[in-house]
């Protein structure tokens, strides 16, 4: 097997995994590693998941493909599991968060032409924000350095300072289609947007008849503790994107609206060829019920106590971190050091992370993590810590 056939867009570490168990990862020289980034919070159950296997196993006996011409029992099994832990009543299915992210504007902008014209096209996004790769999210993106080289992006679209109430309302006015915000930003350095922010725009958004979209990707399906991230600042979207753990390893997102953002759409304005496909419907629906009734969201906010706990009694011993940030299983550390020189030192000594802007290092354990995995990985970071301060 040659790395040469692999387009070159990732700056990956130099190991190849061949086995997962749980919150472990192995490499093919059979070296262990205990993995905080499970896939970028995509592996909410942890690696080879019974439930999942077991999904997998028997649908793919059954049924694996269909067109969205016709209905299949699993994808509406799962919306319907979905509509019932929510405030929202429809659900499109997709393969991916960008994907959902490119749908969330197309519908924000539909509504905004019928409801207001021609004119109502200004979709409005946060400064540090990350909604994914392709052009349209990539234009809701607010980062440079992953819009600079693939520009012109698309039109119709302002940046708003996050949680700065006064930009907020300079840039929002009667063209506005809809306002795409993350309840945390994740990829931007784990920033949580403060409830006053969030009610903001829905206070706005609603005076100008606007959607408001929440960005769950990273930060939903019950890494906050919650299956849903807004129940935990009270304040309820149009419009939800999520992806990443809902299919726990298996590619699926889905854009989940209300009966005002659903109308929106007509038959022929949106589709998506594997959306909503048996497979990952199946294995969406496994997910959701261990997550909800096998108790893995109740533990949550327990887990997270304690993580948070130990990280600044850390913090307070070493002058490397700088503060502890986020909630539920989604936790930053901002660093006084470079944040790639730690995650670098930490997959030396076996423990995974994931940086996120400029200094802070992502912590994104597996719900279903154990206090003695979490007492492992916090060894292993203060045996980092240790080897820095030498």
């Amino acid at each position: 097997m040659s790395k040469d056939c692999i387009m070159n867009t990732y700056g990956r570490f130099e190991v190849t995994f061949e086995k997962g168990l749980g919150c472990k990862l192995y490499d093919i020289n059979g070296k262990e590693y205990v993995d905080f980034v499970s896939g970028v919070a995509v592996n909410c159950l942890g690696h080879s998941h019974p439930v999942i296997i077991d999904a997998i196993t028997k649908q793919s006996r059954e049924l694996i493909h269909i067109s969205n011409y016709y209905w299949n029992t699993k994808h509406t099994l799962l919306a319907e599991k979905l509509i019932n832990n929510c405030d929202h009543s429809k659900v499109f299915f997709c393969n991916s968060g960008t994907e959902a992210t490119e749908g969330a504007l197309k519908i924000a902008r539909k509504h905004g032409k019928l409801s207001g014209g021609e004119n109502k096209n200004i979709l409005l996004y946060m400064d540090n924000s990350f909604h994914g790769r392709t052009m349209g999210a990539l234009s809701v993106t607010g980062q440079e350095k992953y819009q600079r080289d693939f520009r012109p992006l698309i039109d119709g679209v302002r940046k708003v300072s996050f949680n700065d109430l006064e930009d907020l309302r300079k840039n929002f006015d009667e063209n506005v289609c809809g306002i795409i915000v993350e309840p945390i930003q994740g990829e931007g350095g784990i920033n949580v947007a403060t409830i006053e922010f969030l009610q903001e725009a829905r206070n706005l958004c609603d005076k100008y008849d606007s959607l408001l979209i929440f960005d769950e990707i990273q930060c939903g399906i019950g890494r906050l503790g919650s299956l849903f991230a807004y129940k935990k600042f009270s304040v309820i979207p149009d419009v939800i994107c999520i992806a990443k753990a809902l299919g726990g390893g298996f590619p699926i997102g889905a854009i989940i609206t209300n009966e005002k953002a659903s109308a929106a759409f007509k038959p022929g304005d949106h589709g998506s060829t594997y959306g909503g496909n048996p497979l990952g419907c199946a294995v969406g629906a496994a997910v959701i019920d261990e997550l909800t009734e096998g108790g893995v969201i109740d533990k949550i906010e327990e887990k997270s106590v304690y993580l948070k706990g130990k990280l600044i009694e850390l913090k307070n011993k070493y002058g490397i971190i700088d503060e502890v940030k986020g909630m539920g299983m989604l936790i930053g550390i901002s660093l006084k050091t470079d944040a790639k020189e730690f995650s670098n030192l930490c997959f030396k000594k076996g423990l995974l992370v994931v940086t996120a802007g400029e200094n802070v290092v992502r912590l994104l354990p597996p719900l279903n993590v154990s206090k003695a995995e979490l007492d492992e990985a916090l060894q292993l970071l203060q045996a980092v810590m240790d080897e820095m301060v030498d």
